[in-house]
């Protein structure tokens, strides 16, 4: 999420979620905290959409009915975001603007102005944006590569960026995910190649995961079934939904019908079928999950089966992915990935493609966006070695304002930003408090301090008794935990010199003294809860 400021007006950019990682535990999604925005509702002016990938559309069912403002998009990115909508149950009330990159058209937004302008990527119908603004011309990428052959066909619009550069370029705020790869990321059309000789080698089933709004990728996989005579068969609410969408606005095409229901491609020969899956993430409630677990109703793998595993994991998620991978390979199946072959190509410029868009453009100055702190810093390095001066490249963490004149650019203050948490249904029940707490738990287990005291003498008359979970097998460390109790007791005593009624105390007492013992003699912290009882 980007926002621009001026005066009573604002514009937000994309509004995506992110994904747990493993040091996340129980977490579902990551949205950005809108606290800023909700407090200056009534200025913002609008929501504009670079594309349709869930980091950049994913938080939109969950924000857009608080902030109720306008969304423009171009028409696919729309459509996947009516999916969401729709399964909200916010559809009906949402202001839906289509966006057209293929004219000169310009979007206002309070003082502000949009014009789109086409990039490509690893979905169909991506742009950028160029936005006037009091300050000058900003351009904004999205993300982006130079895909000289996209399968749409629809190329990066040199002739808009060449006049917005006329036109002087103010500030250019740029994707620079894929700033460690030299030279140029390779076409998307490289995977159509990669799957033509899979599926010309393969007699058995194939089954390929991929993210749910790979609409391109998803018509390479159609094309290719189509030589080879498969049906094509998805599998996965979201996956379903997004192609249904795809093919009523014309972004999916598929002449010869190769598309079927995915409980009728379990029924055709091994040979006739690819089955098109979600949870190439490794997300364990996914198809592909739990096909890797034996527990999908009507895909079961084994040998003679080739899996296609059509992504590169998001950083945190390898060990699921991996671990799935495993499983595929134990029972059987051909698995194919990333490291043994072409199956997925990122949607990112590399470094020189990245340097190509800043040497067109020539902006007074630039912001690395939509990377880690290693990305912006070679990004950095990347603008140094095109001449730029140190001065004019602007590195801002998540939060940090940055401040654009005519004359200047400079880091400002930080405003209200982090992150949100869904678990489960809930959304930001749980906080970074709690995941810590998880955290904690998982590390190095809890246990339980309990004592039983006279509510009119204060003194203790049982305990303390101590119980347990993901630290020490009871039984087998039955003596230390007897060594525990006796010290306990030495430590607080019979409780007659702690004030009646005053349980906190006592409860601080019998945590910490605790928590000594047990890194004293295991080096272990585990979560202490003491509890006191009345009687």
């Amino acid at each position: 999420m980007f926002l621009l400021e001026s005066g009573d007006d604002i514009v937000v950019v994309d509004c995506g979620v992110g994904f747990p990682e493993e040091e996340q535990p129980g977490i579902d999604l990551v949205l950005p905290d809108i606290t800023y925005l909700k407090k200056r509702r009534d200025r913002i002016r609008g929501l504009f959409l670079t594309h349709g990938h869930e980091d950049h559309i994913g938080a939109i069912a969950y924000h857009l009915p608080e902030l109720r403002v306008p969304v423009y998009g171009t028409k696919l990115t729309l459509g996947l975001v009516k999916v969401k909508l729709e399964e909200s149950g916010y559809l009906h009330q949402a202001d839906l603007r289509e966006l057209d990159p293929d004219t000169n058209a310009t979007y206002g937004a309070g003082v502000f102005r949009f014009e789109p302008f086409r990039v490509t990527h690893s979905i169909p119908d991506a742009v950028g944006f160029a936005i006037s603004t009091p300050a000058g011309l900003i351009v904004h990428t999205g993300d982006f590569k130079l895909d000289p052959t996209p399968i749409d066909d629809r190329r990066v619009d040199f002739t808009k960026l060449e006049r917005f550069a006329k036109q002087g370029v103010r500030l250019l705020v740029s994707d620079c995910v894929h700033i460690e790869t030299p030279g140029v990321t390779p076409s998307e059309r490289v995977v159509g190649e990669t799957y033509d000789d899979i599926f010309g080698q393969t007699e058995g089933r194939i089954v390929i995961a991929t993210f749910a709004s790979l609409i391109a990728r998803i018509q390479q996989i159609i094309d290719v079934a189509e030589k080879h005579g498969r049906r094509v068969a998805t599998l996965g609410r979201s996956l379903e939904k997004n192609v249904a969408m795809a093919l009523e606005l014309g972004y999916l095409s598929d002449p010869t019908n190769r598309l079927i229901d995915g409980r009728e491609g379990s029924f055709l020969p091994d040979n006739e079928i690819v089955f098109v899956v979600t949870g190439a993430q490794g997300e364990p409630m996914a198809v592909l999950s739990r096909i890797a677990n034996g527990d999908h109703r009507d895909v079961e793998i084994g040998p003679g089966d080739t899996v296609i595993v059509s992504a590169t994991p998001i950083p945190g998620n390898e060990t699921s992915v991996h671990r799935i991978i495993n499983q595929l390979f134990e029972r059987g199946a051909e698995v194919i990935y990333g490291q043994r072959a072409r199956v997925h190509v990122s949607g990112h410029g590399s470094a020189g493609e990245l340097a190509t868009m800043l040497t067109t453009l020539m902006p007074r100055d630039v912001v690395p966006f939509h990377g880690e702190a290693r990305h912006t810093a070679l990004y950095r390095d990347m603008a140094l070695e095109q001449g730029f001066e140190h001065e004019q490249i602007h590195i801002a963490a998540i939060g940090r304002a940055i401040e654009i004149t005519a004359d200047d650019v400079k880091t400002g203050d930080k405003v209200d930003a982090g992150y949100v948490y869904v678990d489960g249904i809930t959304v930001g029940a749980v906080g970074d408090v709690v995941v810590r707490d998880r955290r904690a738990l998982a590390q190095e287990g809890i246990l339980m301090v309990i004592v039983v005291v006279d509510r009119d003498t204060g003194q203790i008359v049982a305990g303390p008794e101590i119980a347990t979970r993901g630290f020490v097998h009871a039984k087998e460390s039955a003596d230390l935990i007897e060594r525990a109790k006796e010290h306990l007791r030495d430590s607080i005593g019979d409780g007659s010199h702690y004030a009646t009624a005053d349980w906190n105390y006592l409860s601080r007492q019998l945590r910490d003294t605790a928590s000594t013992f047990f890194h004293r003699e295991t080096r272990r912290r585990p979560m202490i809860l003491p509890m006191v009882m009345e009687v």
